[in-house]
């Protein structure tokens, strides 16, 4: 049979049969004087073997060990294609539980889906220049502190916006957004001072669990810091240098 013929038999495209001759797990047949390849049942059945190596995932590499090897080499393969296969089963099933969490929070795809409920209480929604840099820092926060440290930080919120209150917090970042360029020392101070005084007693609660502590805290907070530079006023700029000041 000619390779349009072999192809048709095996469901596959003559393409792919010259793919598996070049990879040598297909034999190839001389030529007729003719000129064409003419094969025979044995090249159908080679090919079929292929053809189910293939669904199971076997790697085209791999598969003369498989069509050609001992025994003792083929199960050796099976055992590692079988914890492989364990390894994604597990990796999709990580991926459709952020997916569903996202869901759950109303998260954007690419945002920390255990901070979007919080992240609108705290004013991350806003479409203005502040509303971006508090959404872009959360994602650099949560980055920081990797998977363990999110969901603390989630707590924190959570924490923050039982003892605090949504409209007070609302309150702080509206006077947050409203601090122009030439506010005063005294201005920035009395604002810096009642947000601080409401944090204080959660941040104590939250030290005495032991968290919070981000890894390398230096080049941590040095990020943050760039992240945030010319993104806030002068005034913005100093009042959150403060407030970290009186809360550390």
């Amino acid at each position: 049979m000619k390779s349009h013929e072999l192809a048709a038999l095996g469901g596959v495209t003559v393409r792919a049969l010259r793919h598996y001759h070049q990879v040598g797990v297909l034999p190839e047949p001389q030529r007729g004087s003719n000129g064409y390849r003419d094969y025979t049942v044995h090249d159908l059945v080679r090919l079929l073997r292929v053809k189910r190596l293939a669904a199971l995932g076997i790697p085209l590499e791999r598969m003369p060990e498989m069509l050609d090897g001992e025994p003792a080499a083929q199960e050796d393969l099976l055992d590692s294609l079988d914890r492989d296969i364990d390894a994604e089963i597990e990796r999709l099933r990580a991926q459709q539980s952020l997916i569903r969490l996202i869901r759950a929070n109303q998260a954007a795809p690419d945002f920390p889906p255990q901070l979007a409920r919080f992240f609108a209480l705290f004013g991350g929604d806003d479409p203005t220049t502040i509303g971006r840099v508090d959404r872009e820092q959360a994602i650099l926060l949560a980055h920081l502190v990797g998977e363990a440290g999110t969901t603390q930080l989630a707590a924190l919120y959570e924490s923050i916006a039982e003892t605090v209150g949504q409209a007070d917090i609302e309150r702080f970042v509206r006077e947050f957004e409203g601090l122009d360029a030439s506010a005063g020392d005294a201005e920035i101070d009395e604002l810096v001072e009642r947000f601080a005084a409401s944090m204080r007693p959660v941040l104590a609660r939250f030290a005495e669990t032991g968290a919070g502590e981000l890894p390398n805290e230096k080049q941590a907070l040095a990020l943050l810091g760039d992240h945030q530079r010319g993104a806030l006023n002068a005034a913005q700029e100093t009042s959150v240098e403060r407030l970290v000041a009186r809360l550390s």
